[in-house]
């Protein structure tokens, strides 16, 4: 099959540009979970959404929000049709790989004060050290209040690193295999250098609790009820000197949650209610009260229903969820001609050439994979094409090399119709990651049209 490349589809090129500045101020503002929620929130207010919360009925029209633990959203816009005829789903996930701070996780040693760490996700930790790292996250303390943590990220901020091993010295770690050249117990953040004068046990952790007293408030019992996420440092940038595509943390997948986001916020009147599904928890098998397999999602719709004035509230949930459409919105394994040995040409996914859908993801045998439907894939390819969307098809990689998944599986259990659809990625899971801004404008206007599909 004939792949177009997206780029040749625009003689102004202004469009795509404009709306992948927006997505580098996101994703550079918004690194974490609760960021992102916190920002997708604002976002939706200033196009007319409200907290369904609030409000006491709604009709047509209508447009509104739940937000779930300052970690998960979901937000709608009230079709014509009534909602058990189904909606229209955009679902991503806003977690990314990362590093936590342990429960107990301050220590000095040789004249260091330390962050013990543990990691979240599948990363390779030899990515992690020597690079600029900020922290992010919440305090929350006995009496109630919960401070918010963000160091790193501001030019005049100090940031901290994990520390490697010299060249020099390294000739038995170099025999090891990558998953063991950097033990997990190893990725220790260095916080400080520095003794409290007069102190005599722990003066470098001394200081730097002194300090976070200082500009927080808080003590070192307080990190047992923390959320505290290291994250690589700085903002999302250009990459290549045509400046063609992104890079920076976190694409996986905050790249679909913005184009979704964007999508349904400025998507006006439609036939079947649309809506937004923003989850944590993707990376580590979706669970728990923010994570998609949750019942968070299906109560937002046993709240519209109420709010709509049904009665049999949750058996037309059930209903509404299994009539709907759904694309799960989240990244594809990038083409790299360094790494083509991985791949299977005719069925990879390039950058550069739009939105990617992938019928089935999992592991080797499609273990883990939703499959989507030949009638639904069918489908979304005719709105795609309607809407003059370039898309490519694609598998994560070749059969026996690897694999992953998504939350697509988790909503085909309402027996809904899903199928996955993302942008294109390099370097997934690491600290930077790749994406072609042609595709991350494709995915948005896909999805928008997505949204209006009959």
């Amino acid at each position: 099959m004939y792949r177009k490349n997206a780029w040749k589809k625009y003689e102004d090129k202004s469009p795509i540009m404009d709306f992948a500045e927006g997505y580098k101020t996101f994703i550079s503002n918004n690194k974490n979970e609760r960021l992102v929620i916190k920002e997708s929130v604002n976002i939706l207010e200033a196009h007319g959404f409200k907290n369904g919360d609030d409000v006491k009925a709604i009709k047509e029209g209508d447009r509104l929000y739940f937000v779930n633990k300052k970690k998960a959203l979901a937000a709608f816009i009230i079709g014509k049709k009534p909602l058990t005829d189904g909606l229209r789903i955009l679902g991503a996930h806003v977690d990314s790989p990362r590093l936590d701070l342990k429960e107990n996780p301050l220590y000095e040693s040789r004249g260091f004060a330390l962050g013990d760490t543990h990691y979240y996700g599948g990363v390779k930790k030899y990515q992690w050290v020597t690079i600029p790292l900020a922290l992010h996250g919440v305090v929350a303390k006995k009496d109630g209040t919960v401070v918010d943590i963000n160091i790193g990220d501001d030019e005049n901020d100090p940031i901290v690193g994990i520390n490697d091993l010299l060249i020099h010295l390294s000739a038995d770690q170099m025999q090891k295999p990558g998953a063991k050249v950097i033990e997990g117990e190893a990725l220790d953040i260095t916080l400080g250098h520095m003794p409290l004068n007069d102190e005599e046990k722990e003066p470098v952790k001394a200081n730097v609790l002194k300090i976070l007293k200082e500009k927080y408030d808080i003590e070192e019992e307080d990190f047992v009820s923390a959320e505290i996420e290291i994250l690589p440092a700085g903002k999302a940038r250009d990459y290549g000197l045509d400046r063609s595509m992104v890079a920076g943390y976190g694409h996986d997948d905050k790249v679909c949650a913005y184009t979704s986001l964007m999508a349904v916020a400025e998507t006006k009147e439609v036939e079947y209610t649309s809506a937004l599904y923003l989850c944590d928890k993707e990376e580590i098998g979706s669970v728990g009260a923010t994570g998609a397999q949750s019942v968070f999602f299906e109560n937002s719709v046993g709240k519209l229903l109420k709010l709509l004035g049904n009665k049999n509230v949750m058996f037309d949930a059930r209903l509404a969820l299994e009539n709907s459409k759904m694309l799960s919105s989240d990244v594809s394994a990038g083409f790299d001609p360094l790494y083509a040995y991985v791949s299977e040409s005719k069925n990879s996914a390039y950058l550069g050439e739009g939105l990617v859908f992938n019928k089935y993801t999992g592991s080797r045998g499609k273990s883990g994979s939703n499959d989507s439907s030949a009638e639904y894939y069918a489908w979304v390819r005719n709105k795609m094409d309607e809407a003059n969307v370039y898309w490519q098809s694609a598998e994560l990689g070749k059969v026996d090399q690897g694999g992953g998944g998504t939350i697509a599986y988790i909503f085909g259990n309402y027996n809904m119709c899903v199928i996955d659809a993302g942008i294109p990625v390099l370097n997934m899971h690491a600290p930077m990651e790749i994406v072609s801004k042609v595709d991350v404008y494709e995915a948005y206007l896909g999805y928008k049209a997505f949204l209006l599909g009959e």
